[in-house]
């Protein structure tokens, strides 16, 4: 709801306003902020204690004005508002309001003073007095001043607490200002590399710059300067940016460079963009000032006052240069040749400025002498969640508040930034910096030929149209793309980088990781405060205190650049040639000649589509070298010392590194680089397993063990030269799969050969140990397949087995056979089906890829390999990839029974789930019904609009489950709608989740099978962490593959083993079922029954003879029918549960379909909604399989960019999904008429898909029995060496 603006220009829904009257307490516009609280307590709705807790805000911040400005007047304007603005309302106070008069009081003068703190004091009770300590607003020296002035209640502090604390802060002030006295600043050796090289990236981290150029270096320095040292790097990285800055455009104009002309460094270049901008800011904050006290306020001065408060959070010179960094960071990273869409900048803009904003808040806030001194470090929670379960009398627990609880109340319950204030603030700062960036361009004239160099903007602000849709974007000058492509924004923000000491242990939501940075243990979408609410429930009953030490043991992992792997790749991006995985600095790409005009209007779409696609590669391979540019100078700048990777988890419970650029969850080049920071001796396994390792990472991982030893031994000669010439000899490593990984094991083994003896070799490269399609691992022990657990190597075997050449071979037998029956597409693909063709769509089937998207991977397969195929009306690329799709989901659907009844009762379940209504919307529907079915309505003055129907009907409950190790997981998928935000650039439509949007029901079902596999395989990764931790290994992951050192490979892989049988020795499934049953007791779900059951007819009687005119008086919502039924029916099982006999009698003689249902029908006579058709492994429509046979190429290619964008959130980074949603049709047999009309046609046609007419009933949510478990023994497992391998 947004409230109107008044004479004030105080405009905005509840979280705006809130968000404005912090952001003036945090800069001392404490007069601003009284005018804005005096606002919000006019809004209805607000919860007493909500803006109690808003009014001790303001107090703080007043409290604290007057410390350190004091005067009379602030003083006695501070009594006047708790009089006027508390009191007199009635707002009940707590400890905390006492608390912060008392304090106030205590500033008066003595004749004043103790009259005033007695005042107060009379307000508390004796056990509210004994809390005023825990209030963490007095220190103990005001505890003692008040025992003095009013002795009664003789409060008792532990004061020494302050000066211990205080003297052990001084203590770390002494450590670092010795650190900066005493270590001289380096001096850097020059390299050759392009652009500023290792001295600019040095000199921008804080780090490097107190580092001695001699003699010392991190490894020999104490534990309490290394954290020292690192805690320096996270606080002061905007700082020693501009300070680069600012020291390199000295510089250059110290040799006479003219640095608003010169070209060649983009740190000058920033440095003259941080001063322009600064000045834009400060004159920017004036302005703003004076809209705030304009007497009649403009429109400019209405945005002024709205985003101007969050300009003052940081000083200008900073808010400038995190501006210039998230900008020049975020169009290094994505790429800038194509153009950026707006909101994604200003949108990270925005998320930058605020995160520094919090985090500059926290570190004055630990710096401020009038609070308890123990206590006056809030941490980002804290900060976050001042509001949040304030009242003790509370009775929402968190994660079981209802789900249609008021904004008014839910607004205050988080302090970051609205979604618009982001918008405003983003918008603001990117069209500053588009007003200011200059960069020069040199023109050469085409008449005179003469060379003009003149000043352009560096960024402008376009629009583009993508898919129809006309979108902003910001385009960057080529001047600078190119030098973008030389030179990457050096200066990082801490929390980009690795740690140079082991990460904090998790404790907290918000505390570990880094040191002072703030820092997330879960990573979750903004706007979705569910998953958060449940996780942070979670930790305060313990119940993640696993998944933290499990975080904890792989951020403690040491690692260290492979210094001679590194020296390769620098020479070979310097070289400028496409070399492994990097790309060339300028490839080599030919936009085709235009076509002359001709009759045929397609050709001139095909010349676009293919100067598309070159300008389409350019800009991608442009794109991915800025990327490793990055990635190059963090791990230059690192190459000699040891850094650790603090990690957090996504909703699933999958653990990801922190630092976004060089980690080695990256690609194959930051994997190559990488190696452990400590060493093992290789021993008798070790060695082997070395050599394994170099087969694993050539690609030669299909054959059994002994066989993979065999081919390092055998290409001993050509292993030799990879490691000794890697450039200048036959470059034999680039034919690998993971060529810099491949050279990585080369070097290591050689090295290990030639040492003295190979079996004392100290190694420290990590040996990869990767699962058998993990997922399809996890599924076959779930449904105990005997065939699917010996294709997965569940099952012990002399031989790796391969699933994807498994289904393969089944795809071909059956297309052999189809090509004996004279079938015209088995007789063209008998002998064109490879296990690669299949792999894709296999692999990502068990992360619930649909026919649509299964049938866009073959296509793109078969296109790839055969290109010739015909292409005529009846065979092409489509109808064949259609046909072999069909025969991939049949093999995997006889492979994995089980697994496919699995899955299929998974989506069952979230189906159930996503249609249900919970006990407190019914309470409130019930509580609005006579509204609802009253013909009158009374007008009401007042801007509250009551709920609809459909609003209280709504589907808002999340599938949420709770993994093996206890931690809580809620898919985030809702139907958000967008919101429209005029900004100072353009108007912008954003979507943000909120809890009280519906579900989408389709991707809560998509989601829910790959979700709930995925949190076992985390499930899986963690507890092999903790064990391998306690074993004394070193222990990395990259979701199902394990490294560790090659001596220690045996001892990990039985820790995989027994890390699995434990798993799946349990009733996974079962006791999901029990958790489902509990969680959702109460609940109702919308259900269908199908047409053949008997009892249909009965429930049609039922209704059929209710009164006509009954039925015409009751609102109708879109999703929930029959909601007088829904109501009656409760109101029976009310009856029924009565403690009174009589009332129980009455309940058993009211009749409702959901009692006939019960007394006449079971589970087997529920209808299958339509969207679980394609839910199984395997599963497909014979309907959608024939169908899809006649769309055209422009559909295709609509709905594979689609499917990509939907399947985000469900699948891995490599799988695809598809958008399924279609509606529920009926199914036909095989002699059904087959519409053989393209799409185009349907729809010109307007054909309308026929609805399946399903009888519909309100029935309790239970959920279906878990389907019976297949004969596997998991426990066999123990003796698979395949497993992983």
């Amino acid at each position: 709801m947004r409230y109107s603006r008044n004479q004030r220009g105080i405009v905005g829904d509840l979280s705006e306003i809130q968000s404005v009257f912090t952001a003036c307490l945090q800069v001392g516009r404490i007069e601003r902020a009284g005018v804005i609280l005096q606002r919000i307590a006019k809004i209805n709705g607000i919860e007493p204690h909500d803006l109690l807790g808003l009014h001790n805000q303001y107090l703080r911040a007043a409290v604290e004005e007057i410390m350190v400005n004091p005067s009379t007047s602030s003083m006695q304007d501070l009594h006047k508002w708790f009089e006027l603005q508390i009191r007199l309302p009635g707002i009940p106070q707590n400890t905390d309001t006492v608390a912060y008069m008392i304090k106030a009081s205590l500033q008066a003068p003595v004749s004043t003073r103790d009259r005033l703190v007695r005042r107060y004091m009379d307000m508390l009770d004796e056990d509210s007095a004994a809390q005023l300590w825990d209030a963490e607003v007095l220190t103990a020296q005001e505890i003692d001043q008040i025992n003095h002035i009013y002795p009664k209640y003789n409060l008792m502090v532990e004061a020494h607490e302050d000066v211990d604390t205080f003297e052990d802060n001084e203590a770390e002030s002494a450590t670092l200002d010795q650190l900066e006295s005493h270590l001289p600043v380096p001096s850097v050796r020059p390299t050759g590399q392009k652009g500023l090289g290792l001295k600019s990236l040095k000199k921008s981290l804080s780090l490097f710059s107190t580092l001695p150029s001699e003699g010392i270096d991190l490894s020999s320095a104490t534990a309490k300067m290394r954290r020292d040292i690192q805690t320096r790097l996270e606080e002061d990285a905007v700082t020693s940016a501009i300070d680069r800055w600012r020291d390199e455009s000295t510089h250059l104009n110290k040799m006479g460079l003219n640095t608003s002309l010169q070209t060649k460094s983009l740190g000058a270049r920033m440095w003259k963009w941080h001063e322009a901008l600064t000045v834009y800011l400060k004159t920017e904050v004036e302005k703003v000032n004076a809209s705030e006290e304009a007497a009649k306020m403009s429109m400019d001065d209405l945005e002024r006052v709205n985003y101007g408060p969050f300009l003052r959070l940081l000083q200008p010179e900073k808010l400038a240069a995190v501006t210039i960094l998230s900008a020049m960071s975020t169009l290094g990273s994505l790429g800038a040749d194509k153009g950026l869409a707006l909101s994604s900048a200003i949108m990270a803009l925005s998320r930058s400025v605020e995160d520094e904003s919090i985090f500059d808040i926290l570190q004055k806030e630990s710096k401020k002498p009038m609070w308890p001194h123990s206590k006056n470090r809030p941490d980002l929670k804290s900060y976050r969640r001042a509001a949040r379960f304030y009242s003790a009398s509370s009775k929402d627990a968190p994660g079981t508040a209802p789900l249609d609880r008021d904004d008014s109340s839910a607004a205050l319950s988080e302090r970051g930034w609205p979604m618009s204030i982001r918008a405003k603030v983003g918008a603001f700062l990117m069209s500053a910096l588009i007003q200011v960036a200059k960069v020069p361009v040199t023109l050469t004239h085409p008449e005179t030929g003469e060379t003009v160099t003149q000043m352009q903007p560096a960024l402008s602000h376009s629009h583009q149209y993508k898919m129809g849709k006309k979108l902003g974007v910001i385009i960057a000058n080529k001047s600078l793309v190119a030098q973008l492509k030389r030179e990457p924004v050096h200066s990082l923000l801490a929390k980009h980088l690795p740690m140079l000491v082991e990460p904090d242990p998790w404790t907290d939501f918000s505390k570990g990781g880094f040191l002072a940075h703030p820092s997330k243990v879960m990573r979750i979408k903004h706007g979705d405060k569910d998953q958060r609410h449940y996780a942070e429930a979670a930790i305060g009953q313990g119940d993640m205190q696993q998944t933290f030490k499990g975080l904890d043991v792989l951020g403690k992992t040491p690692w260290r650049i492979n210094q001679p792997v590194f020296d390769v790749m620098l020479e070979a991006w310097n070289s400028g040639e496409a070399i492994a995985n990097m790309p060339p600095e300028t490839p080599n790409l030919t936009i085709p000649p235009e076509p002359e005009a001709s009759s045929d209007p397609l050709e001139r779409r095909r010349w676009i589509r293919e100067v598309k696609n070159v300008e389409n590669l350019r800009s991608g391979l442009h794109s991915q070298r800025c990327f490793q540019n990055f990635q190059l100078e963090i791990a230059r700048a690192l190459r000699k010392e040891v850094f650790y990777f603090p990690h957090n988890i996504d909703f699933r419970g999958r653990a990801y590194p922190i630092p976004p650029y060089l980690n080695h969850m990256g690609a194959d080049h930051c994997r190559g680089l990488l190696r452990f920071g400590e060493g093992r001796e290789l021993g008798e396994s070790g060695l082997r397993w070395l050599k394994v390792h170099v087969a694993n990472v050539f690609g030669f991982d299909k054959a059994s063990l002994s066989e993979r030893e065999a081919f390092a031994s055998r290409h001993m000669e050509k292993i030799y030269e990879t490691a000794t010439s890697p450039l200048s000899g036959s470059r034999w490593w680039l034919n690998a799969e993971d060529p810099w990984q491949f050279l990585a094991a080369c070097m290591e083994l050689r090295n290990a050969l030639e040492s003295p003896d190979p079996k004392k070799f100290v190694s420290s490269l990590p040996v990869h140990q990767d699962g058998t399609c993990n997922g399809l691992q996890h599924y076959a022990a779930l449904g105990g397949d005997i065939w699917g657990a010996r294709q997965v190597n569940l099952e012990p075997g002399d031989r790796p087995a391969d699933v994807y050449t498994a289904v393969a071979d089944l795809v071909k037998a059956s297309i052999v056979e189809d090509a004996a029956n004279g079938d015209a597409k088995g007789l063209l693909l008998k002998d064109k089906i490879s296990r690669k063709v299949v792999k894709q769509t296999v692999m990502t089937n068990v992360y619930g890829v649909t026919f649509v998207g299964a049938k866009a991977q073959v296509r793109r397969q078969l296109m790839a390999a055969y290109p010739d195929l015909p292409n005529d009306d009846v065979m092409n690329p489509a109808t064949l990839a259609i046909y072999v799709a069909t025969k991939i989901f049949t093999a995997l659907s006889s492979m994995f029974k089980g697994a496919h009844d699995i899955q299929y009762w998974l989506g069952d379940c979230a189906t159930r789930i996503s249609t249900c209504l919970t006990p407190e919307q019914m309470s409130r529907l019930e509580s609005e019904w006579p509204r609802l079915t009253s013909r009158t309505t009374e007008p009401s003055r007042s801007t509250y609009k009551p709920s609809t129907v459909d609003e209280l009907t709504q589907f808002k409950s999340s599938v949420i489950w709770t993994t093996p190790l206890h931690m809580p997981v809620v898919q985030p998928y809702r139907d958000s709608k967008s919101k429209t935000i005029i900004t100072n650039m353009q108007r912008l439509s954003l979507s943000e989740p909120h809890r009280s949007d519906p579900i989408s029901k389709r991707k809560q079902l998509q989601g829910f099978p790959p979700n709930f596999i995925h949190s076992l395989d985390a499930t899986h990764m963690l507890l092999s962490a903790l064990r391998c931790d306690e074993l004394g290994l070193s222990f990395a992951a990259v979701h199902d593959s394990f490294w560790t050192h090659a001596s220690e490979v045996d001892t990990m892989n039985t820790v995989l083993r027994d890390a699995f049988i434990r798993i799946h020795s349990e009733d996974v499934v079962g006791r999901l079922r029990d958790e489902f049953t509990a969680r959702y007791q109460g609940a109702m779900h919308i259900a269908s029954i199908r047409k053949d059951s008997p009892v249909v007819q009965k429930i049609k009687a039922w209704r059929e003879s209710k009164p006509i005119t009954r039925k015409a008086r009751l609102p109708r919502s879109k999703r929930a029918p029959y909601l007088d039924e829904l109501l009656l029916e409760r109101k029976r099982m009310r009856l029924l549960n009565s403690t009174d006999p009589a009332e129980v009698e009455q309940g058993k003689s009211i009749v409702t379909p959901t009692s006939i249902f019960q007394a006449h029908a079971a589970e087997e006579d529920l209808a299958a909604s339509v969207d679980l058709e394609n839910t199984g492994l395997g599963d497909m429509a014979r309907r959608e399989a024939r169908s899809r046979a006649n769309e055209d190429d422009a559909t295709e290619e609509l709905a594979e960019s689609e499917d990509s964008e939907e399947a985000e959130d469900t699948m891995d980074a490599h799988a695809e999904g598809a958008d399924d949603s279609t509606p529920e049709l009926e199914s036909g047999g095989e002699s059904e008429e087959v519409d053989e009309r393209t799409v185009f046609e349907k729809t010109m046609a307007g054909a309308k898909p026929k609805y399946a007419v399903h009888t519909q009933i309100w029935l309790p949510l239970v959920f279906p029995p878990v389907p019976k478990k297949g004969d596997f023994d998991v426990t066999r497992l123990k003796n698979s060496q395949y497993f992983f391998s």
